[in-house]
């Protein structure tokens, strides 16, 4: 995955917790004098699906699980209300 320029003061971390399916990467820190804390990116695994629960990239992760041989029916748009996400190509949840 692309990373994106490092701010002074901002750090990333790598949340990975494997005994419940929740990955996530985090942005902390401080900058110009405000707390920065937002996550760039969060997935989770649930009943054998992958949900792109966010992303504040403008990196494709849901191209790239598809390149990986991911099905769209095995991935959910988490991020989406379920009426919407059932107007989609991928899987409702």
């Amino acid at each position: 995955m692309p990373r994106p320029p490092k701010k002074k003061g901002i750090e990333e971390q790598l949340l990975f917790d494997t005994q419940r399916d929740h990955y996530q990467v985090l942005a902390l820190g401080w900058e110009k004098g405000r707390r920065v804390y937002f996550c760039v990116l969060h997935l989770d695994i649930r009943n054998g699906k992958i949900w792109l629960q966010e992303n504040s990239t403008d990196f494709d992760i849901v191209g790239v699980l598809e390149e990986k041989g991911v099905p769209k029916s095995g991935i959910v748009l988490g991020f989406q209300p379920e009426d919407v996400r059932e107007m989609t190509e991928y899987a409702v949840g």
